[in-house]
């Protein structure tokens, strides 16, 4: 070690700089642009000819573009040619153009992505129609009986034998179940439907059959009334799937000899498919009772496509009137809702039978309140109002396929009809939850009118008021009648006791309030929300209500300032007193605040209320509290600082950061981003008093400083800890604030040891070594430019640096304190010039400070030499055949920090530098590329005036192939 002098190469980093740059040319439009479209020859060869002729050959040469995206836009990519081909299918020629013509039709009035299907109903039915009450059900048990057949049986006998199967399960192959409750009787179905597929997929068609028809009897029984509803989603389940399996059993049969078109008729039916689905319909027509026979021979619907042309139509006709024989009136809605949807999925073109089903309803709607009725209410004691209930989503699905695209003229006669009924409450709730938005948002004020004839009694009126405002808020009625529309229904609705039947119907019309009206009748609707909702805490029942009120009135009131203003508003959210809800609703307001809030702002009025918010979303945090969550709640509330600014009062602003860090102290990214927020304060004061610093503006910097020093302590992060003092002391020396600055790098470096070998990222340890050689790579080159303390001695804060370096406690075969000796050099080397890389404005660097005094510059080549030494040291310990790759990396590593910094006209610096590049190729782990160009840069530098010696260097210097 003590063979090593080290001497710093003197730089002149602004001719190195002008070196750098590169050289301008002229270039010529002709000549290559990378920007310029790139062109080749493109060949093409023809050869073709008929038999017997000369082969010919033509080619031909053009430019062209290669642009891989204008190839797909002439249509030649393999997707457009596929959808070219799929627009244009190849027809068979026997259709006509009439046939052609009716099947565009169909084709146009295909249910699309506007109509609601079923399945999206089916859930909400289940979840609102139940019972306490006990069920009872009949199960299929099956036959054991076999009759033995000859194979000259009649067809006759096979048709009386399976007659005679059906009549078993009518007469008594079934065993009731009573006393279910109500998910027992679900349970109880589910089974039935998965007896159905096994029975199909074993063979046994009839048994499936009988089944079905079993299932479908339950669709008569209305013993427990309220369930009905219910019930009738569980059994269609079933009637759908073997109605499903039927079709699919015959389109299978029709792939011979050739597979079906999609759009087939009855005419490419083979004979064996059309027998096959003639008897499945004869089955069905011997079933005695008319529900099943109805239920089931509807849900093989689609198959009549088997046998004629005419067969869906016709059957649609003939059951919508065998629907007319069913004497309850609930059975035979659902009945009616049943046909209407299988009818909507297999021909939603035949629109009569829908009209017709309709019209039938509304001939028959007296029924409702017969007296065979009201006996069977009594009996089970429902009232009038639950009862009618129970026809809702029968009513709305049939007039939702009544009503899809369907004519005004269509829609306006419905209407008529419903008006000249008595009692029409029920039909008129569905009319407008069925039709467009738009046909009922024109005509509001008629629907008012025929609200206020409804009878009270027999269908609230509140609930025909919430129908009207689903319509409301998605299509506008004429201006001039906004006010009276929202007056006369909020009459209506501030006299509903109930408060969860209130809750219902006012959610509803706080959308349509805000949409047309100011924050003053939004603060009305809202004091009267909190007066209905406060006693008794009936609010805690119905916090989804209340949400959804928050969620409405946001995307309408973008200017917080707006919002906040309204008297009711803060009162409202403090209704809110279920933990998690309160925080969402908080996450709500704090997402669209920072979306839309396009201006930072100053309003006390904001301020307030949203720091009263961040405060609930920082409070809810526990130990209990996961990660994803915090960081979602930090984000929020740190876009909430963001947008904070007092302009030029920078005394207010920081006084809003310590209220801030006081109160969001349990979430760290806030923190973390508090200081940051304070750092950057300091350096605009710096940046609007353009460096003249007065006394007041130097104690407010010292007060940003010492905000920082003392929160940072409290981040549980290291590196987080380690970073912001560096950032800190950086912005300290920037505003030369220089005893600030030095107490942060100070701070830094007493920390270094508490720096863990393993830290948590995402959950996963991953070594701190990467994340600790950065930082001290950073530090380093901030420590060119931070001033000697009068009182500390030479290189004070280098050398302690160096000194906690060498006593943490590194990992095992870790070249990591060897690395940071070897970046140190660099820092060392530039603090010996006469003039630095960089400095900062007003703040005089150690180059001020010794002036190039020869003390100053010796004691930076001792401290180098001893960390030459120390690597050298290392590199001996490396020898052995495990480290011989490290040996070489950072052999590799010393040279090059040689070559750029130090002094090479020594010869002894420059013997080690021959010494590092031969031991760095010396087991042939070096890169050769890397060699290569080492070696193309020291002879081009050899070229200049002062670096001549380096000739010297280059010729002893040599590649040495891997071994």
């Amino acid at each position: 070690m003590a063979a090593v002098q080290w001497h710093s190469r003197g730089r002149k980093y602004e001719s190195e700089w002008q070196g750098c740059r590169l050289e301008r040319s002229a270039v010529e439009f002709s000549d290559y642009h990378p920007l310029k479209a790139i062109t080749v020859t493109d060949s093409k060869s023809r050869r073709g000819g008929r038999k017997g002729s000369t082969s010919s050959t033509s080619s031909s040469s053009s430019s062209v573009v290669l642009d891989p995206l204008s190839s797909m836009l002439d249509g030649t990519d393999p997707l457009s040619l596929f959808a070219a081909a799929s627009e244009t299918p190849t027809l068979p020629h026997s259709i006509s153009a009439g046939e052609l013509g009716r099947k565009r039709l169909e084709k146009e009035e295909e249910v699309g992505l506007d109509f609601e299907p079923w399945s999206s109903k089916r859930g909400e039915i289940l979840s609102r129609f139940t019972t306490t009450e006990k069920l009872s059900i009949n199960l299929f048990m099956g036959s054991d009986k076999s009759k033995a057949s000859s194979p000259s049986s009649a067809v006759s006998e096979k048709v009386r034998t399976r007659l005679e199967e059906l009549d078993d399960l009518e007469e008594g192959s079934q065993r009731e179940l009573l006393n279910l409750s109500q998910q027992d009787y679900v349970n109880r179905i589910e089974e039935l439907n998965q007896s159905l597929k096994e029975a199909w997929g074993s063979d046994q068609k009839v048994k499936a059959l009988k089944i079905v028809i079993q299932c479908s009897k339950l669709l008569s029984d209305t013993s427990v009334i309220q369930f009905y509803p219910s019930k009738f989603v569980l059994i269609t389940d079933i009637l759908d799937t073997f109605g499903g399996l039927v079709y699919d059993r015959i389109l299978t049969m029709c792939a011979d000899p050739h597979p079906l078109p999609e759009s087939f008729s009855a005419d490419e039916v083979n004979d064996t498919a059309k027998e096959t689905c003639l008897n499945w319909f004869f089955k069905i027509a011997s079933i005695r009772e008319l529900v099943p026979r109805l239920y089931v021979e509807a849900a093989l619907l689609k198959c009549n496509r088997f046998l004629t042309k005419s067969g869906i139509q016709e059957t649609l006709q003939r059951l919508t009137a065998m629907i007319r024989g069913i004497g309850d009136p609930l059975v035979a809605v659902y009945a009616r809702a049943y046909l209407c949807r299988v009818g909507m999925e297999v021909a939603p073109h035949l629109k009569d039978s829908l009209n017709k089903n309709l019209f039938d309803l509304l001939a028959s709607f007296r029924q409702i309140h017969g007296e065979s009725v009201q006996n069977q209410l009594g009996l089970q004691r429902v009232e009038i109002p639950i009862y009618l209930t129970l026809y809702s989503p029968a009513i709305h699905w049939i007039l939702q396929c009544v009503a899809y695209r369907a004519p005004e003229v269509l829609l306006t006669e419905m209407m008529d009809r419903c008006k000249k009924l008595g009692n029409n409450a029920l039909l008129l709730n569905s009319v407008m939850w069925a039709f467009r938005a738009e046909f009922v948002a024109t005509r509001a004020t008629d629907f008012i009118g025929m609200i206020k004839d409804c009878d009270e009694a027999g269908f609230p009126k509140h609930l025909l008021f919430a129908s009207l405002g689903r319509s409301l808020s998605c299509a506008d009625p004429p201006e001039s009648e906004r006010l009276s529309i929202l007056n006369e229904a909020w009459k209506v609705i501030t006299k509903v006791r109930g408060p969860r039947d209130y809750i219902n119907c006012a959610e509803i019309w706080v959308e349509f309030t805000c949409r047309h009206f100011t924050k003053r009748e939004v603060n009305t609707v809202l004091a009267d929300i909190i007066k209905h909702m406060t006693p008794d805490r009936a609010f805690e029942d119905a916090y989804p209500q209340l949400q959804s009120v928050i969620n409405k009135i946001l995307p309408y009131f973008h200017d917080f300032s707006v919002l906040f203003s309204m008297e009711k508003f803060l009162p409202f959210l403090d209704m809110f007193q279920k933990d998690s809800v309160r925080v969402e609703v908080c996450k709500s307001i704090m997402e669209v605040f920072i979306k839309h809030q396009q201006e930072a702002t100053r309003d006390p009025v904001i301020l307030n209320a949203l720091l009263h918010i961040c405060k609930t979303m920082h409070d809810s945090v526990n130990a209990l509290t996961l990660d994803d969550e915090k960081r979602s709640l930090a984000l929020l509330i740190n876009g909430f600082i963001r947008m904070v600014s007092f302009g030029r009062d920078f005394e207010q602003q920081l006084s809003f950061c310590v209220e801030a860090r006081a109160t969001f102290c349990n979430l760290e990214p806030v923190i973390i981003h508090l200081i940051h927020t304070v750092n950057q304060l300091a350096m605009e004061t710096r940046r609007v008093m353009k460096g003249n610093h007065s006394r007041k503006t130097a104690a407010f910097v010292r007060a940003c400083a010492a905000y920082s020093f003392i929160t940072i302590p409290s981040l549980t992060s290291i590196f987080s800890r380690l970073n912001l003092y560096l950032l800190s002391g950086q912005v300290a020396l920037a505003n030369q604030c220089l005893s600030q600055a030095d107490a942060f790098l100070k701070a830094a470096v007493s920390i270094l040891p508490e720096v863990p070998r393993t830290i948590s990222i995402e959950g996963k340890q991953r070594s701190s070594e990467p994340f600790f050689l950065e930082f001290i790579n950073n530090f380093l080159s901030t420590l060119l430019v931070v001033p000697d303390h009068p009182e500390q001695g030479v290189l004070y804060l280098v050398r302690g640096l160096l000194n906690m370096v060498q006593d943490y406690t590194w990992e095992d075969n870790s070249d990591a304190k060897v690395r940071v000796y070897i970046s140190a050099l660099p820092l060392l080397a530039a603090m010996s010039q006469e003039s630095y890389l960089y400095t900062i404005p007003k703040v005089d660097s150690n180059e001020t400070l010794y002036g190039g005094d020869p003390k100053f510059i010796a004691e930076i080549n001792k401290l180098c030499e001893t960390l030459i030494g120390q690597v050298l040291d290392h590199l001996k310990t490396l020898g052995r055949d495990e480290g011989v790759r490290r040996q070489g990396s950072l052999a590799f590593s010393l040279f090059g920090c040689l070559l750029a910094h130090g002094d090479l006209r020594n010869n002894k610096l420059n013997q080690l530098a021959v010494n590092l590049w031969n031991l760095s190729h010396k087991h042939g782990f070096c890169e050769t590329c890397t060699s290569i160009r080492t070696l193309e840069y020291i002879k081009h530098q050899a070229q200049l005036a002062d670096m001549s010696h380096l000739s010297d260097i280059t010729a002893r210097l040599s590649l040495q192939s891997r071994a």
